[in-house]
């Protein structure tokens, strides 16, 4: 089984390639869904904690101690956008499967419709959704492997899109060393249909590798992930500039970059420190975003992101902040509940805590 998936990992990182930059479609598939990815830099396939999120960053980090987690986040994200994503999951222990089903809708507020002579029309409030079932399995003593299938809907006024697409992941845990890694290819699929009956577009693939380590003498663990390893120059291809640049394929690239950035960009860096038994702090680093988005002169905390979690028998509630340009940041909201510790649904399955596996 193992070997298959890894079979199907490496085939997909040459099916949809493609230079990053508006170049697909569902882009609001990379927005991160919940406060804990927020923290971690929105990228991360292999971070130890017992966060139904995580998810949403491989599907082989859904574990049996998730059991009956019920989890709702909120963010107030740049220009009057807002998102909500709510999740839940059940151990079956019959079939030693752990499942999980979330939902994921992005509002961008009322705009303004005119026509092409610039005639005030009313207005129109276009949105995003994706709707995922997750299963995730042990096999062995230290390896997990698990699928997420998503169906996706996007609608601007007149213009409609539905699409569907699968995660597989997999992860290697030893809790005896404090280590995990894990390994995840995101968002294989294609578009059901088009916007305006047009030509079909890309899905955001991602291939995505990554390793985690508990410290023995320290409550922290630190994180590295690699986004896009199937591409190397991710840098993206921004018409504006004049300077050191030439024309491939279409595209304006800027060679000034060295290797050593180009490298970087992939990596997304995350620690996360315990204060005690209820208190998680976490702050990321993500390369890629502070090299896109920071204004030269000014670039502060651009990449940077913290979050703050309260984990405790029967609650968790976590913030997030990230900051995209110096004064420019979202704030981001969740809360989970085990429903088996609030309301017995333990009978339907074992009465499964909150401590990671």
């Amino acid at each position: 089984m193992l070997r298959n998936l890894f079979i199907l990992l490496l085939l997909s990182s040459s099916a949809h390639a493609q230079v990053l930059g508006g170049k697909n479609v569902y882009s609001f598939l990379d927005l991160p869904a919940a406060p804990q990815i927020t923290a971690l830099g929105g990228v991360n396939v292999s971070q130890q904690n017992n966060d139904l999120s995580l998810a949403l960053l491989n599907p082989a980090l859904l574990r049996p101690s998730m059991h009956t987690q019920l989890q709702v986040n909120y963010a107030g994200y740049f220009a009057g956008v807002k998102y909500l994503h709510v999740a839940a999951a059940f151990h079956v222990p019959s079939v030693a499967t752990t499942f999980a089903t979330s939902l994921q809708y992005v509002g961008y507020g009322d705009i303004t419709h005119t026509d092409a002579a610039g005639n005030v029309m009313g207005t129109f409030r276009p949105n995003d959704l994706a709707w995922q079932i997750s299963a995730s399995r042990k096999y062995l003593e230290k390896w997990y492997y698990g699928l997420s299938i998503k169906y996706i809907h996007s609608r601007y006024l007149q213009y409609q899109s539905s699409g569907i697409s699968t995660d597989v992941g997999i992860a290697y845990q030893d809790t005896a060393r404090g280590w995990q890694a894990g390994l995840m290819a995101k968002n294989m699929g294609t578009q059901l249909s088009a916007y305006g009956g047009g030509e079909k577009e890309p899905l955001p693939f991602d291939l995505q590798v990554g390793i985690s380590k508990r410290l023995e003498h320290v409550p922290l663990q630190l994180s590295a992930t690699l986004h896009h390893i199937y591409q190397f120059d991710i840098r993206y291809a921004d018409p504006g500039f004049e300077e050191g640049t030439v024309i491939e394929n279409g595209d304006t690239t800027n060679r000034s970059s060295g290797t050593v950035d180009k490298i970087f960009r992939h990596f997304v860096l995350a620690a996360q420190f315990e204060i005690g038994k209820y208190v998680e702090l976490t702050a990321a680093y993500n390369h890629l975003r502070r090299k896109e988005l920071a204004m030269v002169s000014q670039q502060g905390l651009s990449g940077f992101s913290l979050g703050v979690g309260v984990v405790v028998n029967k609650l968790q509630l976590r913030f997030a902040r990230s900051w995209y340009q110096r004064t420019v940041a979202f704030n981001h909201l969740g809360i989970s509940l085990p429903l088996n510790q609030w309301m017995g649904l333990g009978k339907f399955g074992d009465r499964i805590g909150w401590k990671p596996d």
